[in-house]
This record gives structure tokens, C-alpha cells and sequence, in this order.
């Protein structure tokens, strides 16, 4: 890319315009798109009589200005008055937004200087058609793509530096030989300035912001003890060994699954008007933690997400090749272990909010077509595809042809959950409790709705009985005419009737949680569109047309009522990259066949010479180490994004990557063993660097950050010694404030179930990533500590301080029972008060306390002591039972339902301050502070 730039500088200064050409390509087009509207498009409406379309109108003037234009005179002209804004009474075009830029102006002015020239079509049309020949030209460069709705976008000229992600990848020769590449394109910049990088940061310092950055957790005070003795030997070595410890921990995957999840947007339910539970979600989590673990190759990785089941189906077909053995096979799910590793990766293809509930079927699919395209696009190629659905992209080198095409793709892409047999990697411990109170739940709803409807039931044999009819059942009469059947819930009251449709959707909210327990899967098959949709339940038929294939077009304005030009699908061409098998006629064609379509997408995508790809991965976990990436939008590489810090960098790194078998731990290694990432938070400089870089785009020094949301949970846990460091399986549920947890949920006709947790302590203290993420309730303390919003794909954590949080770490439940927790251990394990402050301070921070901090903490924890003997805590209440009130919907009375909490019948709490003595809560206060400290709450 620097040679390129280099190239078009030189052009800069030895390509001249002509007057004509100036003319032609730069002049008239401003005109056109910054008068025309209002002078002289219509010419039945031409605003002050000042007619635009020729260089005549110019010379004649309008109803109040005569003088517009003088050539070779632009200080004469009126119209340099006019563009500059320099005159109140014209100002033109009259909107700030479409105020003419300073290079436009100029441009104008260089017209005027050249007297005007105004070439006739003809000439035009030459300089124009001559203009597209040349690729790069002192305007920038002509990406060639499938080509736009129009020849001024498809021969539209783009400065290098903007559509550098979308340029090929050249690996850069780091400038300082004999270091980490990372250290010489780094410390190369900060050469360039009066400053040097920061020292490396102290031991204990380091070896906490590693073991976050890689297991989201905190070191243990031994091995904090053991890393600096072992380091002070022999830093190298010791610190490689730290490295190679912690990534070969599963706790590796956990940690770093949660970045992946953030952006796939995962949640286990599906949001919308029903927020109906997808059930079997939980097994794509655990697939994301076992490719981090195993380090997965990342092209590996983005197969199996966009095309993991066509890439199982096939595998079973030619594993089985009997057809009717392979379809029966398909059908119960039998799949091999890579097999079902597969299917369940295309589960990231459900991963959106999607309820097609009050929608019509054709725009519900185009709503989830909608959405996965451009959650491909931003995931794995940092595009956001959205931006040119309506239109070809305003910025970018995108066609809209382009963005059809992939929707093309997906056209034939179908929802279903999918049965896959259990593997020796799914935990299946928690079972049986958990399906116990799903069928208490499910059995009660039940019977209250079977309750209602044998009311109903007794009614209809009375009026069939008085209209002297025969009695029908419900299934049965459900067609006939309103005069031969009875009212629809005839022999309720009003109340009944709301409490039936409330138990009816109990019942089905329950059925669809019974799935939690069967091999089944959130995936895809390809097929026709059904022709009825709903989220509770989608499943694959047993025959598919195979011959079927999806009418494919541009929708204009991204409506479906307006299709357009036919397409075929395909990728996007700006990148010059050809599909696998195309012809040279449509070398961006991908296969016309259902099946294969998202083989071939997925195949382009995970290239080696895909530009976007390579960059867009290195670059989140350049970011998630350093907390700020090297190209400042993570899931947008386009023109409006942020460019790159250090373009050459990410290219090398880009390259290395790709070269080295796309090993996701390898780029860890590389990064953390830079003296850039090993850097102390501090610089020596910080005010001076501050103000000459307030944003630390020359990493001179190691950013701080705040510990996220499960970083915060997780570590209390690991520091109190309760965190049940268990792997995979079910979603756990930890207590959460109740009076979120109880307050009523809106779903489409009813209520939703309260949230309840798990009646196990052990298994609520598992790890943040396991925790059970519905779409319509948020975990009230991971949302207050920006924990991201899972309809959207979250490029970086939102790291803002409110006030709430303040509140939430000093009074919420949580912290409360964390610090008693610690309080407990530190009693366990220590006998005095001075050992009982050390070995807090060694846990929280991995340091001990310095004499005035003991001496600051002993004379508090006393008076605390004395307090907490006066006060005496009430007990924490868990309701059993609740009463929910509602509004039915056609009569608009109020109605009563009762709601049964069976977890709170033998609910194993948390050990809580109204159950431990006066010294345990005066220590617990010692605990709440060190967990609100800056010390615990950042790393380093």
C-alpha cells in the first residue's frame, strides 16, 4: 500500500488537467449535484429565474444577480460570493450540510480562472470514457468491482489511505532488525517523536494484567510469589512459562470465547415480542471455548460457523452413501464427532434476535436474511453490509449488486433446531435437577390450563345439549360457522379467560424448555421457504425440493415490493479475490446450488489472500489485549471508520498470521512477549505525552483498563475460593436482584416466568460465560458494568463510569455476599487481625499492606466490630409463591394468576451477613472496600 501512495503522490504533481478536463471532472459535477435541483431541473419551477444547465444561464444571470459569473475573473464573479457564504442574502446552496467543502470552492474558483469552459457532450463523454482507463490518477484510485447503479459510482475514485483494508495485503519489512516485528513498527513511530517507550511494568503488575488478559481471572498469591522469584532469575524464561501455563488452561477458552461471543451476539433466547428460550443454544457457547482451547485454526473456525452443516452433511453422505441410509442418518442426528462439531458451529447463523410473531413470512425471512448477511459481514470481514442493502454504499468500494448477491446466499438458508447426537465433550451434569423443576413448572401450568379448559369443555356439551347439536371437541369445531359452535371460551369469567391464555403460554414457554435436555441444536438446513413460521418450534421436513431455488433480485431501496435487476450469488468483487470454481466470466459466482452456497462463501472468506479477513481478526485481538485495537473500528474497516495507527503493523501481523496456519495462540504469544505489551501503564512523560497524544495512538505506554463485567464476578468468586470452576453444559443462573428478577416481563399475550436461580450455591458460582442470557432481562449487575447488549454485535466494550456503579459495588446483594464470603475465608485461614488484613490484601491485590494501611484498617475493622454487635442484619426473603395481575386483552379487566417459585422451597443460600457474627461482618466491611478499590476493579 505505501508504494501505491507513493505512486499516486507522484502523480499529484506531474499529471496536469486541461481547462476541459478540469472542466469536466471536477467543475460540472459540482454544479450538477450543488445547483441543478434548484436551477433548471425543472424548468417549470427555476428559482429566481436563474437557469444553471449552461454556461449561457451563468453568463446571463438570474432575477436579482447579473454579474454570476465573469471569466478569468473570479474576484468579479458573484458566484465566489455566493459559494463562500460571504454575502447573508445569498448564500448558496442554501443548507449548512451542503455547503460546498474548501477543495470544492477552490475548484469552482480554478474553473472560472480557466474562463468558464463548458465542453460539449460529446467532449464530455471522451474525457470521461478516457478518465476511466486510468486506474490511479492525483484523485485517487478506481476499485473495480461488479459495478454500480450508476457510472459516477462505479468509476468513483477513492483516496488509498480510506480503502486500505480493502487493498491486498503486502508483509512490510519490520524498520529495526533484531527485535520483535511488534517493537519495530512500534518503537519506529515513537522514534519519530521526542518520546520513548515506557519502561517494562513491575512483576506483580504484569503477571495480573496476563493472567486477566488470557484466563479473565486473577493470579493467586503463590504463583504472584513464585512468577517474581522465578523472574528475577530468569525473566524470560519465567514469563514464557507464565504464557505457556495459562494458555493451556481451559479457563483459556472462557475467557476468550467471551470476546467472540460479544460480537456473534450470543444469547439463549431469542428476543423480540416472545423471547421464546433457545434451548440448545448453550452448546455453540461451549463450541467457541473449545476452539480457543484447541486453537482452532481460525480459517478452520469460520467454516464450520458460516457452512458447518453442509460441510457435515456432506461428510455424512459420502461416509454413509446409501441415500435413504443417509437421510434416516441426517434425520436422528448420527452424526461423527467432527461431524457434530460442525453442525453445532452453524448455530452462529441463529445467533440474532429474530421472531417472526405479527410479521408476514416473506418479510420475516428477509429480516433474518437481513440480519445474517451483515453479521457475516461484520464479523468476519469488519463490513457492515447493512450500509449498502438500499443503495450502493456512500463510501465504500460496496455495490448494492454486491450485498444481493450475498443475500442470494442465504436465500435458501432455513431455521430449524436440528437434532445431533450427545458428544463425550457435552456435560450433561445438572440434568436431571434442572429437568425435575422444568417438568414441576411445565406439569403445573399444565394442569392449570386443563383446569380452564374442561370449564370450557362442560359449557360446550350444554350449549351443543340446548342447540340441540352434536357434541364436538375443540380440534373439531374449530372450522364451523360462529352460529353452530359455541363462544370460544363459553363459561369463563372474565378473569378465567385471561388466566387461560396465560397458562396456554406458560405451557408452551415450558414444552420449549423441555428441549434444554435432547441432542438438538440452533441450526440451519437449505431448503424451500416454509410457509408458516414460528419461533417456538422450527424444524427441518422430512422432503425438500431439492430442485427449488429462491427468485433472486435487487430490492430497490431494500423493499420487497420493488424487485429489480436479477442476480446470481456471489461475494463481493471490490476485493479482486475470485470464488473457488467460477468462471472467468463471474469469477465472484458462487455455486447456483442450495447446497454449497455457504461452502463457497465461507471458502472466500477464509482465503489466505482475502484482505478483509486476516486484518479484521488480528486486529480484535490486537484490541483485546491492549484494549484498543489498531484500526479503531473492529467491526468496520470502511472509509468511515477509524484508520489504522499503524497500517503496517496490522498488515505484517496480517500476513505472519495467515502464514503460520491462522494459530490464534501463536499471535498471543507474539504479542505478549513485546515490549510494547509488556510496558508499564505509566510513562515517564505522561503529562507531555498526554497532551502530544491524548488518545495513546503511539503505545508509549501500557493502556489501563477497567476489568469487565465477568472479570468483576468472576474474580470475586476466585478470590473468595467459591468459583466451581466446572466446564460447559446447561446455563447457570445466579441470584440477581430479586426485584428485577420478579417484575413482570411483557411477552406477546402474557407474562413471562420469573427469573429463578439456581437452587444450588455451587452451581450459581460458576463462571460469568455459563451465566443464562435472556434478551429481554439483563443481569442487572453485569449490565451496570457494560456487560454489551446481545442484539447487537459489540466490536468493543463500552468502558464508561456511572454513578450506578458506584452504588452496585458498595450495596448490591452481590458484593454483600462476596465480601462475607472473603470474610470467612480470611477468618479460616488466618488467626490474627494483622494476618487476617495481609492475607486479605494478598488475595484482592497480590501484595501485602504496608504498615499505614494496617494501621489505618486495625482501629476501623475494632469500631466496625463494635457497631455490628448493636445491629443485627435482617434475613434475605425468597418468596414461594407470587401473585401477578394483568389486563385481558378484549374485555380490558383486570385478572389475578397465581405463580409458583419451587427453587425457594429448599433454596441453598448464599452465606449472608444475618447469619454470621459481629467479627465476620466487621471483617466483611474490610472486604466491600478492597472490591471497590481502583487497585482490584482495573488491570494495569
Amino acid at each position: 500500500m505505501k508504494s501505491l501512495i507513493t505512486f499516486i503522490l507522484f502523480c499529484h504533481f506531474t499529471w496536469a488537467a486541461t481547462p476541459e478536463e478540469h472542466a469536466t471532472l471536477k467543475a460540472l459535477p459540482i454544479i450538477s449535484s450543488k445547483c441543478i435541483a434548484c436551477h433548471g431541473e425543472d424548468p417549470n419551477d427555476i428559482d429566481g429565474e436563474l437557469n444553471l444547465l449552461s454556461r449561457e444561464g451563468f453568463l446571463k444571470g438570474g432575477e436579482f444577480i447579473k454579474d454570476l459569473l465573469i471569466p478569468g475573473n473570479p474576484g468579479e464573479s458573484f458566484l465566489m460570493t455566493v459559494i463562500k457564504w460571504e454575502d447573508p442574502d445569498f448564500e448558496m446552496p442554501p443548507k449548512e450540510n451542503d455547503r460546498l467543502t474548501q477543495e470544492q470552492i477552490l475548484d469552482i474558483e480554478t474553473w472560472i480562472k480557466n474562463g468558464a469552459p463548458w465542453p460539449s457532450q460529446a467532449a464530455q463523454k471522451k474525457i470521461l470514457a478516457s478518465e476511466k482507463n486510468k486506474r490511479i490518477t492525483k484523485e485517487g484510485l478506481i476499485i473495480k468491482t461488479s459495478g454500480g447503479l450508476t457510472d459516477d459510482w462505479t468509476f468513483r475514485r477513492y483516496k488509498p489511505e480510506t480503502v486500505w483494508a480493502f487493498l491486498p495485503i503486502k508483509k512490510p519489512t519490520p524498520p529495526i532488525e533484531g527485535i520483535n516485528p511488534i517493537d519495530a513498527f512500534v518503537h519506529a513511530k515513537i522514534k519519530a517523536t521526542q518520546f520513548e517507550p515506557a519502561p517494562r511494568a513491575d512483576l506483580r503488575t504484569l503477571i495480573r494484567r496476563v493472567s486477566y488478559d488470557l484466563i479473565g481471572l486473577p493470579p493467586s498469591p503463590n504463583e504472584v510469589a513464585e512468577f517474581i522469584a522465578s523472574a528475577q532469575e530468569d525473566f524470560d524464561s519465567a514469563y514464557s512459562t507464565l504464557i505457556e501455563r495459562l494458555l493451556a488452561s481451559t479457563q483459556h477458552g472462557e475467557r476468550w470465547a467471551q470476546h467472540w461471543l460479544d460480537v456473534a451476539r450470543y444469547a439463549d433466547t431469542g428476543g423480540l415480542s416472545n423471547d421464546y428460550e433457545r434451548s440448545n443454544a448453550w452448546r455453540y457457547r461451549d463450541y467457541v471455548i473449545r476452539a480457543f482451547n484447541e486453537d482452532k485454526p481460525y480459517n478452520e473456525f469460520i467454516m464450520e460457523q458460516i457452512a458447518g452443516d453442509e460441510l457435515a452433511d456432506k461428510s455424512l453422505r459420502e461416509r454413509v452413501g446409501d441415500n435413504d441410509n443417509y437421510k434416516n442418518l441426517r434425520r436422528k442426528g448420527q452424526y461423527s464427532s467432527k461431524e457434530a462439531e460442525q453442525m453445532i458451529a452453524s448455530s452462529f447463523l441463529r445467533m440474532g434476535p429474530w421472531d417472526p410473531a405479527m410479521v408476514k413470512a416473506p418479510e420475516a425471512r428477509q429480516q433474518y436474511i437481513d440480519d445474517v448477511v451483515n453479521a457475516v459481514g461484520q464479523t468476519f470481514l469488519s463490513t457492515t453490509m447493512r450500509c449498502f442493502k438500499c443503495h450502493d454504499h456512500k463510501f465504500d468500494p460496496l455495490p448494492t449488486k454486491d450485498y444481493y448477491r450475498i443475500y442470494s446466499i442465504f436465500a435458501g438458508t432455513q431455521l430449524a433446531e436440528r437434532h445431533v447426537s450427545w458428544q463425550k465433550y457435552d456435560n450433561k451434569i445438572g440434568f436431571e435437577e434442572e429437568k425435575a423443576q422444568v417438568e414441576l413448572l411445565h406439569n403445573f401450568a399444565d394442569s392449570e390450563a386443563r383446569r380452564l379448559q374442561q370449564k370450557v369443555e362442560e359449557y360446550a356439551h350444554t350449549w351443543y345439549t340446548t342447540h340441540q347439536l352434536p357434541y364436538k371437541n375443540l380440534k373439531d369445531r374449530k372450522n364451523d360457522p360462529v352460529d353452530q359452535k359455541p363462544p370460544r371460551h363459553g363459561g369463563l369469567s372474565e378473569a378465567e379467560k385471561g388466566q387461560l391464555k396465560v397458562r396456554e403460554q406458560d405451557e408452551w414457554i415450558w414444552n420449549r424448555r423441555t428441549e434444554r435436555f435432547l441432542p438438538m441444536v440452533q441450526s440451519v438446513y437449505n431448503g424451500p421457504d416454509p410457509k408458516f413460521l414460528n419461533a417456538r418450534k422450527l424444524r427441518m421436513p422430512t422432503k425438500i425440493d431439492s430442485s427449488w431455488r429462491p427468485a433472486s433480485h435487487i430490492l430497490t431501496g431494500g423493499a420487497l415490493e420493488a424487485p429489480g435487476e436479477k442476480i446470481t450469488p456471489g461475494v463481493l468483487s471490490a476485493l479482486g479475490l475470485s470464488v473457488e470454481g467460477s468462471s472467468q466470466d463471474d469469477p465472484f459466482a458462487t455455486p447456483k446450488d442450495l447446497g454449497g452456497r455457504r461452502l463457497a462463501l465461507a471458502k472466500w472468506i477464509s482465503h489466505p489472500q482475502n484482505s478483509l479477513t486476516a486484518r479484521s481478526i488480528v486486529n480484535r485481538i490486537w484490541q483485546y489485549h491492549f484494549d484498543k485495537p489498531i484500526a479503531g473500528n473492529p467491526n468496520n474497516f470502511g472509509v468511515k471508520g477509524a484508520l489504522p495507527t499503524h497500517p503496517e503493523l496490522i498488515d505484517w501481523i496480517a500476513a505472519d498470521f495467515v502464514e503460520n496456519g491462522w494459530s490464534i495462540k501463536r499471535l498471543h504469544r507474539l504479542i505478549l512477549t513485546s515490549k510494547t505489551y509488556q510496558q508499564s501503564g505509566r510513562h515517564p512523560k505522561q503529562y507531555e505525552l498526554a497532551q502530544e497524544d491524548p488518545k495513546n495512538d503511539l503505545f508509549a505506554f501500557f493502556p489501563n483498563r477497567r476489568l469487565t463485567a465477568e472479570e468483576l464476578r468472576d474474580s470475586m468468586l476466585h478470590i473468595t475460593g467459591e468459583l466451581n470452576t466446572a466446564a460447559g453444559g446447561l446455563p447457570i443462573r445466579p441470584e440477581m436482584n430479586m426485584e428485577v428478577a420478579l417484575q413482570p416481563r411483557m411477552i406477546q399475550f402474557s407474562i413471562a416466568p420469573t427469573y429463578l436461580p439456581n437452587k444450588s450455591r455451587n452451581q450459581r458460582n460458576r463462571r460469568s460465560i455459563y451465566v443464562y442470557r435472556i434478551r429481554g432481562l439483563a443481569d442487572p449487575f453485569l449490565e451496570t458494568f457494560n456487560q454489551p447488549n446481545p442484539n447487537d454485535s459489540c466490536e468493543g466494550r463500552d468502558s464508561a463510569s456511572v454513578s450506578p456503579q458506584a452504588f452496585t459495588l458498595m450495596n448490591s446483594d452481590l458484593l454483600t455476599d462476596r465480601s462475607i464470603a472473603l470474610a470467612l475465608r480470611l477468618a479460616n485461614e488466618s488467626k490474627t487481625l494483622a494476618e487476617q488484613i495481609q492475607r486479605a490484601f494478598q488475595l484482592v491485590f497480590n501484595r501485602n499492606a504496608s504498615q499505614s494501611e494496617v494501621a489505618k484498617i486495625e482501629p476501623y475493622i475494632r469500631e466496625m466490630r463494635d457497631y455490628h454487635a448493636k445491629h443485627t442484619p435482617k434475613p434475605r426473603e425468597y418468596p414461594t409463591q407470587i401473585t401477578r395481575s394483568l389486563v385481558e386483552e378484549f374485555s380490558g379487566q383486570a385478572f389475578e394468576y397465581e405463580e409458583i417459585l419451587p427453587v425457594f422451597n429448599d433454596y441453598e443460600r448464599d452465606e449472608q451477613a444475618s447469619g454470621v457474627s459481629p467479627r465476620i461482618r466487621a471483617l466483611a466491611d474490610l472486604c466491600l472496600i478492597l472490591f471497590n478499590s481502583h487497585e482490584f476493579v482495573y488491570s494495569y
